[in-house]
């Protein structure tokens, strides 16, 4: 059984230790490739050297994520953009984050405009990040809605509602994880609305570990956790999930085939 991690942080400081350990237990488990977004100028480094380490397994993406957008965003992204290379699969992790502040709302929102222009320019699939923006990050998305080439809505936890109006978009799709086998989790009955080629598999690791393994270092191996869970959902083999999973990753990151 293998399947695709379409978004993990293997580049950052809490795997130092043991990084090819961690990658290795992926393998084994069944993890054919990893997709690993930067999330400003420091990590475009890391992502990049942990890539050139693993070829043909780990993919790199580009982006300024919504968090760490500041009053010099748009040095920040002049430099991103010049660092555009061939080896970049997609444009993330970006998109609108309001949950703590939203004291960058503006240059915020223009800093994720800007990156979906990329987005259009280069063909390259988005990286989504959305959290109490959704309306927002939308309305900038449908402005360019017939320019897309797709991507994928990172970290999906939300209702029916919301999924029908992500999925609007062409060739988008919803990446799915460890929030998944929460106990008080409602993704469970959001997913009897969302066919299951229209998502993705997701570690977001180190972070958002699955249960049995929640509240620990998460990491790609975990996801035969989600995957099981997938299946009780949608009524497959656990096979099933991962061939439809990996189907769809390979059609919305076409650099990774």
């Amino acid at each position: 059984m293998n399947y695709i991690d379409t978004h993990i942080h293997i580049d950052g400081a809490e795997f130092d230790e043991d990084r090819q350990l961690v990658i290795s237990r992926a393998r084994e488990a069944g993890v054919t490739r990893m997709l690993v977004p930067a999330i400003d100028l420091p990590s475009l480094d890391t992502v990049m050297s942990v890539c050139r380490q693993n070829p043909g397994f780990a993919y790199p993406m580009l982006g300024l994520h919504p968090e760490e957008v500041r009053a010099d965003y748009v040095s920040v992204l002049e430099q991103m953009r010049q660092r555009l290379t061939p080896d970049i699969i997609a444009i993330g992790e970006v998109g609108l984050d309001y949950y703590w502040s939203r004291e960058f709302e503006k240059e915020q929102a223009d800093a994720f405009e800007r990156q979906v222009q990329w987005s259009c320019e280069t063909g390259l699939p988005l990286m989504i990040h959305c959290r109490k923006a959704q309306n927002e990050l939308v309305a900038i998305l449908r402005r360019y809605r017939d320019r897309l080439p797709g991507g994928v809505f990172h970290c999906f936890t939300g209702n029916a509602i919301e999924a029908a109006q992500l999925l609007e978009f062409d060739n988008f799709v919803l990446g799915i994880g460890g929030v998944l086998t929460f106990k008080k989790s409602l993704l469970p009955q959001t997913l009897a609305h969302v066919p299951l080629d229209r998502i993705v598999l997701e570690t977001d690791a180190p972070y958002m570990a699955p249960v049995p393994m929640r509240g620990k270092r998460n990491e790609s191996a975990y996801l035969v956790y989600v995957i099981q869970r997938l299946a009780e959902v949608y009524g497959v083999s656990e096979e099933e999930v991962a061939r439809a999973t990996t189907a769809t990753a390979l059609r919305t990151f076409k650099k990774i085939v």
